[in-house]
């Protein structure tokens, strides 16, 4: 079957669905957010893009923190909700319990099974967007989302985000130990 080319567009898939935090004037503030990924290991940093109108932005470079909370698929009307009205429009605080970590600017959001606590290490701007660089300070979690002390996928249920269908989805079985799979993979002899 041949390749239909289908334009030069983020079909990056699954995108993470997150809420990004940051204290704006003084008060805690969440943002959903898709566009976030890991950008390295060693140290470990996390990119976050967000359009230069978001409320969000000036309290992350006055700050130079930010948190990126990991909703469980429970959690998804309260977080298509966080993306759907501004911090400048709605206080967006009284939503969740809010806690801080070593950084204590960066709020976090209790009720998420997963919480990254960053420190912004670089900014890069394009047309519309500016993309934080955070190098993650310290993660956080319950007990009840962790197996042999890391994040279980199964517990925490995270959801994905589908960009160009605009729908969350939860994230589905098991099919390979990364790492481990490929072994079994035998190339075609070339004849």
């Amino acid at each position: 079957m041949e390749k239909k080319e289908i334009g030069a567009k983020n079909y990056l898939y699954p995108m993470p669905a997150t809420l990004v935090g940051a204290n704006v004037g003084g008060k805690p503030n969440y943002l959903t957010v898709a566009f976030c990924g890991i950008a390295n290991l060693n140290p470990p940093v996390i990119s976050v893009s967000l359009n230069k109108t978001h409320y969000t932005n000036p309290g992350i470079k006055e700050n130079k923190t930010f948190s990126v909370n990991i909703p469980s698929a429970e959690m998804v009307k309260i977080t298509d909700y966080c993306g759907l009205v501004s911090g400048s429009k709605v206080d967006k605080s009284k939503l969740f319990e809010t806690f801080y970590g070593k950084l204590k600017t960066a709020p976090m959001i209790k009720e998420c099974p997963l919480n990254l606590e960053c420190k912004l290490v670089q900014t890069l701007e394009f047309s519309v967007d500016e993309v934080f660089m955070g190098e993650i300070v310290a993660a956080y979690s319950e007990e009840r989302y962790l197996t042999n002390g890391l994040p279980d996928i199964k517990k925490i249920n995270p959801m994905v985000f589908s960009m160009h269908d605009n729908n969350y989805w939860k994230v589905g079985e098991l099919v390979g130990r990364a790492w481990n799979i490929g072994k079994k993979f035998k190339p075609k002899e070339e004849g």
